[in-house]
């Protein structure tokens, strides 16, 4: 243990060099979850790496354990042409999670074949507060909301169809 107060021992923290490959092997598991698991996906390398207008090979490089050639432009193209338009995607966890819940929330809309989602939010904020719900408890909301009418539609699937002539408003 280091107790006369000057540089903290070597083990005590990863290096540089550490750090960069730990941050690289990241960001490769991301390219390669994101590649996989997109509403739009699966993607092969090939097809992924025309899409964000880059080359196979470079593509194959930023997946790899080494994150070779592994570019800031590369990571970019690749996060635009998914139409993921928070940069950090690749850098931070959080991101990473909260984007894939969005995708993930896509993928069922589009499973249950909803075209458009309109929201609007009710605050008794004061106007210009800018308090607007965080996107994965909005996320959150739409996946229950599916999951609700998912479980309804089958429900009155189950039902009997009605007997006899269907019923008069004349009885009023």
């Amino acid at each position: 243990m280091n107790q006369g107060g000057g540089a903290p021992e070597a083990s005590a923290r990863p290096s540089l060099e550490q750090r960069i490959q730990a941050a690289k092997a990241e960001i490769a598991r991301r390219l390669r979850y994101v590649r996989r698991h997109h509403p739009e996906g699966p993607f092969t390398l090939a097809g992924l790496a025309e899409r964000a207008g880059v080359s196979k090979r470079t593509l194959s490089h930023a997946e790899s354990a080494d994150g070779s050639n592994l570019t800031l432009e590369t990571l970019l193209k690749v996060s635009y042409s998914l139409g993921i338009s928070r940069d950090a995607y690749f850098l931070d966890e959080q991101v990473f999670h909260q984007v894939n819940e969005e995708l993930e929330t896509l993928r069922v809309l589009r499973t249950q074949r909803v075209e458009g989602v309109a929201l609007r939010t009710a605050s008794h904020a004061s106007p210009g507060a800018g308090h607007a719900p965080p996107v994965d408890r909005l996320s959150g909301l739409l996946q229950e909301i599916l999951a609700s009418a998912a479980k309804a539609q089958n429900e009155l699937r189950d039902l009997p169809a009605p007997s006899g002539p269907p019923a008069s408003n004349d009885d009023r």
